[in-house]
């Protein structure tokens, strides 16, 4: 598996808690109205809607991260900090 795959599994791992989180504070927003969830509906929208076009660009343009092994770490390595970041943020908020 290329470093790029593997980015690319964790974007949508990444997707899937951030489906996950906006639902929940989606639902919560709905019932107190509070400007705090409504900051992290923002919040997961925008994270979402960026690791998705990340997906489509790992599939639609891999020459951008294909010629250098550097940028292809620097891919992986963001997207980890990103998934234990977003999967703490999950626990956090299912607990």
């Amino acid at each position: 598996m290329s470093t790029i795959q593997f980015a690319s599994g964790i974007a949508v791992v990444n997707i899937l808690l951030l489906g996950l989180l906006t639902t929940v504070w989606v639902r919560n927003y709905r019932t107190f109205r509070s400007s705090l969830l409504l900051g992290l509906v923002a919040f997961g929208s925008v994270m979402l809607a960026e690791n998705v076009v990340a997906i489509y660009f790992f599939f639609s343009m891999k020459m951008l991260y294909s010629g250098d092994p550097t940028v292809q770490q620097a891919v992986l390595v963001l997207r980890g900090l990103q998934l234990v970041a977003i999967a703490f943020l999950t626990w956090v908020t299912m607990k």
